[in-house]
């Protein structure tokens, strides 16, 4: 079992439900490994609306996946309540940060984490098909929820 996720123990990183769906499910009855990867995307959409604001999100600017990287901790099996993810700030660039994430259980339901992960995302201007800078005004909010590096059993970090 990982370490705490938590980017800074004094700090708690942000935390979204997220729904499981019925199709996420594979012939082994758990959560299809592929399937987390929406998870994950679903938990920055909502996110990213509440850190930015609904005006001009990031999402909406425009940002692409440049890599992801999961460790899978235990399986997840449907049910109807939601999953929680937690999402912090493990590194920002000139273009681009990474977020960390544990998918666990919501507090209601105990402390299991399933998985923890980390993305890599680049601002990108589609328009003229660029990476774009951040702003100063993105890197203040990306500041607010910086933490830890994500706590990888198998990584030599």
């Amino acid at each position: 079992m990982p370490q705490d996720p938590t980017p800074d123990a004094s700090a708690r990183p942000y935390r979204t439900e997220v729904p499981l769906r019925w199709s996420d499910m594979d012939a082994y009855g758990h959560v299809n490994n592929v399937q987390y990867l929406r998870l994950l995307e679903d938990a920055r959409v909502i996110g990213f609306r509440e850190w930015f604001g609904t005006e001009k999100s990031v999402v909406d600017a425009g940002v692409v996946v440049s890599r992801h990287e999961i460790e899978y901790v235990a399986p997840l099996t449907y049910r109807p309540q939601p999953i929680e993810v937690d999402m912090w700030v493990t590194g920002v660039f000139g273009a681009g940060f990474n977020l960390g994430y544990a998918v666990r259980d919501p507090e209601a339901l105990g402390e299991k984490v399933y998985a923890v992960a980390e993305t890599g995302l680049v601002l990108y201007d589609f328009r003229a098909e660029v990476p774009r800078r951040l702003s100063e005004g993105e890197r203040e909010v990306l500041r607010i929820h910086q933490g830890e590096p994500v706590p990888f059993r198998w990584s030599r970090r």
